[in-house]
C-alpha cells in the first residue's frame, strides 16, 4: 500500500502519494493542512453564493499540484523548504490575498508576495541552467557569476510578464490587479498650457473633483490624487528585483561551495535531479527500509 504504483508512459501523477508524504513528512503535513483550509474556504464561499471565490479555491487546489507535476514530469526533486514556500505562497496569494482581502486590509502584503516571487523564480531559473550546466552531454559550461546573472534575468522576465498580465486584465476585463495609490503631487508636461516639453508641478493635492457629463461634481475624498497602476507596477518590479538578487547570491555561493556548509544551506532552495527516479530523501532512507524488510523476513 505504501509503495508508489508504476505509472504508464506519459502519465503524470497529480496527487502526492502515501510514499511521497512518508518521505517528506513536514511537506506532507503542510500540504494536507493547506488543502483542508482551502476546501473549508470553498464550502463557505459556496454557501455565501460567491462562486467567483469558489473558482479561486479550485484554482488553488490545482496549483498545489504543480510541485508534484513538475517533479514527476521532469524527474527533479524540490527541497522541502522550497516546496513549502511554494504552497504557502499560493495560499497567501489566492485564499488570503484575494478571497480574504489581505491585499487591501494588510499594508505590504502584495509587496511581500512579489519579493518571495522574485526569490522563487530566480531559484527555478538557476536550477534549470545548473542542471544543463552539469550535464556532460552539453558542452557549454557557465561560471557561477553567469549562472547567477541568468537566474536573475529569468526571475525579472517572469516578473515583467506578470505585470503585462495584470495590465491586460485591468485594461480589457475591467479588473484592478494594478492597485492604485493616493499621491499628493503631480509632475507632468501634459499640463503645460503652451504644449511645450516643460514640467508643470502641482503640490499639496488634497482632493480631486469628478465632473460627470451632466455637470454633477463629486469629491473623491481620498486626500489626494489617485495614481492608477504605475506606482504599484514599479514597486512590484523593484521588490522582485530584491528577491532575484538575494537568490542569485545564494546560487553563486552554492556553485562555489557545493560540498561545504554554505553550499549545503543554499542547496535547501535549489531543485535537484532524481537519480533513477529516486529523490534524495528516499535514497537516504533506503538502507533503513531494507533493514526493516530483512527483519520482517526473519
Amino acid at each position: 500500500m505504501g509503495e508508489r504504483k508504476k505509472k504508464k508512459k506519459g502519465e503524470i501523477i497529480l496527487f502526492k502519494t502515501e510514499r511521497e508524504l512518508r518521505h517528506k513528512k513536514v511537506v506532507g503535513t503542510v500540504y494536507i493542512v493547506l488543502r483542508v483550509l482551502v476546501i473549508a474556504s470553498l464550502i463557505i464561499q459556496a454557501i455565501r453564493g460567491r462562486y467567483e471565490n469558489v473558482a479561486l479555491c479550485v484554482l488553488t487546489l490545482i496549483l498545489f499540484m504543480l510541485p508534484t507535476v513538475v517533479e514527476d514530469a521532469f524527474k527533479v526533486d524540490f527541497p522541502d523548504i522550497f516546496e513549502i514556500i511554494v504552497m504557502v505562497f499560493i495560499f497567501a496569494a489566492e485564499i488570503l490575498g484575494e478571497i480574504n482581502s489581505f491585499y487591501t486590509r494588510i499594508p505590504g502584503w502584495d509587496t511581500a508576495l512579489h519579493t518571495v516571487n522574485g526569490f522563487m523564480c530566480a531559484a527555478i531559473g538557476f536550477a534549470i541552467v545548473d542542471l544543463f550546466n552539469r550535464n556532460k552531454r552539453i558542452s557549454v559550461q557557465l561560471s557561477p557569476l553567469y549562472l547567477a546573472i541568468t537566474s536573475f534575468c529569468f526571475s525579472m522576465t517572469i516578473g515583467v510578464i506578470w505585470e503585462f498580465f495584470e495590465f491586460g486584465m485591468d485594461m480589457f476585463l475591467g479588473f484592478d490587479m494594478q492597485k492604485d495609490f493616493v499621491v499628493n503631487a503631480i509632475n507632468s508636461v501634459s499640463l503645460d498650457a503652451e504644449g511645450l516639453n516643460r514640467v508643470v508641478k502641482i503640490k499639496d493635492i488634497k482632493d480631486v473633483i469628478l465632473v460627470s457629463s451632466d455637470g454633477t461634481q463629486t469629491s473623491m475624498g481620498l486626500g489626494g490624487y489617485l495614481d492608477i497602476g504605475i506606482i504599484d507596477t514599479m514597486k512590484d518590479l523593484l521588490v522582485n528585483f530584491v528577491g532575484a538578487v538575494f537568490f542569485s547570491i545564494i546560487g553563486a555561493v552554492y556553485v562555489r561551495n557545493r560540498d561545504k556548509k554554505a553550499g549545503k544551506i543554499a542547496s535547501q532552495f535549489i531543485p535537484k535531479v532524481m537519480e533513477d527516479g529516486v529523490s534524495p530523501n528516499e535514497k537516504a532512507e533506503q538502507p533503513s527500509e531494507e533493514k526493516e524488510q530483512e527483519e520482517i523476513k526473519e
